[in-house]
């Protein structure tokens, strides 16, 4: 891999997750604002721009860096073999610094504090179990799809955080960086900091579960 390489995965991966913040974020502010109170109605505002942006972002670049866009990928894929560490830890900290870009882009454009701590508290045991499903789910996807439909990856991992939004307590944040990333944003979309660390961990365990099955599952697949 040259520097020039490893730079272009670097911001792509920055950049994505930048775009997926700043959708998950916005739309949350707009979707409340247009709402006039109506939760249900704003949640559906939130869903569907980021399923529609995931699937815009994988498949512009997911030929430059994979479109992890998400620690708990990037981990996975790691666990296979698949990339370095090394490129893992420089994966995570793009993803980590562009969703706080993120952030603050929505932020700006909606004429808000640049620096906010969230205060929605999303914690208990549901919370964090439908953490660990949801993303244990979204893996299956990426690697079902890796093994048996590569063309369709975008769309499934659309689909499937679509669907995610409603079937699940946490509304399937299913990313360390973008908990973390929502945490900076005392909007719709915001988690209070105090259950930033337990919804990370329940992620990363469904990471690590799915990584595990997948191997079984499609055994042909598993160094990709």
């Amino acid at each position: 891999m040259t520097g020039e390489s490893l730079t272009r995965r670097l911001v792509a991966e920055a950049l994505g997750t930048a775009f997926l913040l700043a959708t998950v974020i916005g739309s949350g502010i707009m979707g409340e604002r247009l709402a006039g109170g109506n939760v249900a109605l704003a949640l559906l505002g939130n869903t569907l721009p980021t399923g529609a942006i995931l699937v815009v972002l994988i498949l512009i670049l997911g030929p430059v860096s994979g479109a992890h866009f998400n620690p708990a990928v990037s981990t996975a894929f790691a666990l296979r073999g698949a990339i370095s560490w090394r490129l893992t830890a420089m994966y995570v900290a793009g993803q980590i610094l562009g969703g706080l870009l993120g952030v603050w882009a929505a932020h700006l454009m909606f004429d808000l504090p640049l620096l906010q701590v969230a205060a929605k508290a999303r914690f208990g045991p549901g919370q964090w179990f439908a953490e660990f499903i949801a993303t244990f789910g979204l893996l299956l996807t990426i690697f079902g799809c890796v093994a048996r439909a590569p063309q369709a990856v975008a769309y499934a991992v659309g689909l499937y955080i679509t669907a995610a939004y409603w079937f699940t307590a946490s509304t399937s944040f299913a990313n360390p960086a973008v908990t973390l990333a929502r945490s900076l944003s005392d909007t719709f979309s915001g988690i209070a900091p105090s259950g930033v660390l337990p919804f990370v961990a329940a992620q990363m365990f469904g990471a690590i579960a799915a990584s595990v099955l997948a191997r079984w599952l499609w055994p042909a697949s598993a160094g990709r």
